[in-house]
């Protein structure tokens, strides 16, 4: 069999180096800063086409991507789905989110260890009564790198929806009109103790348990629920979720194997 090509990510096999590991951050200016964050070292791009955007970096000799997957579970999806044909095993989110809880901080970041399914393309993977969960390996690594930065941090429940206005029940759109069904969602998902707001984790999570395959979510804090993003908080909680991500995947392509002699 020849070596694979996939379509919207403008990859192909040959150029991952048997890449197993890949962080996954939203945006595609973020990606550069990430494949450069120590230890990761030996950083290219290998490809930019729509929201997609994938730098090639190593760690300890080991080859690890950073792709952007653009905003919301559909594109999600199809880097996840075009990486796993490539070859990865192993992905982690790395963005920003909105806080649920009081006491969850600007600059602060949410590990989640599972998350609330608010998303449709997930649905597309398994039905709405799978859970999407972390893997235990991914949660275990981004708590000791977290730990071991001193980046104040938490895990537990993402919710993840599909708009970034009624879904998080933002009162600061064109409107401000929140849909009945929708009015109150914050206050039940507090009460329930879901940590934050973002719009990726559930697709992920659900794909890669499904799958077969590794997956877990960092986000950084870049403001409270229903609240305004700044330059500063947005700098402060992507730097961090960046940091705890990086040296969350060093500590998995060191210690970490799959399946006994595997890694990734």
């Amino acid at each position: 069999m020849g070596l694979r090509n996939v379509y919207h990510l403008g990859l192909s096999e040959s150029e991952l180096e048997g890449a197993r590991f890949a962080l996954l951050p939203g945006d595609p200016d973020r990606v550069e800063d990430i494949a450069r964050t120590p230890p990761f070292n030996g950083g290219r791009e290998l490809a930019r086409k729509r929201e997609f955007r994938t730098w090639l970096a190593y760690l300890h000799g080991e080859p690890a991507l950073v792709t952007s997957t653009g905003i919301g579970g559909p594109s999600t999806s199809i880097a996840v789905e075009e990486l796993a044909q490539l070859g990865v095993k192993t992905f982690i989110r790395v963005g920003t989110a909105g806080s649920i809880q009081p006491h969850i901080r600007v600059g602060d970041v949410v590990i989640t260890t599972g998350a609330v399914r608010m998303d449709g393309a997930s649905t597309h993977y398994a039905p709405i009564e799978y859970p999407a969960v972390s893997h235990h390996e991914v949660v275990d690594a981004l708590l000791r790198a977290a730990r071991a930065l001193k980046v104040r941090h938490h895990a537990g429940i993402t919710c993840s929806t599909d708009t970034f206005y009624p879904g998080q029940e933002r009162r600061d759109s064109f409107t401000g009109y929140v849909p009945r069904r929708l009015r109150g969602i914050t206050e039940e998902w507090r009460r329930l103790s879901v940590l934050n707001y973002e719009m990726e984790a559930a697709t992920l999570l659900t794909m890669c348990g499904a799958l077969g395959l590794r997956g877990g979510c960092v986000t950084g804090i870049v403001d409270r629920a229903g609240g305004r993003i700044t330059p500063r908080s947005l700098a402060s909680g992507a730097r961090n979720a960046a940091r705890v991500a990086v040296a969350a995947l060093e500590l998995l392509v060191k210690e970490l194997p799959v399946n006994g002699a595997e890694r990734g």
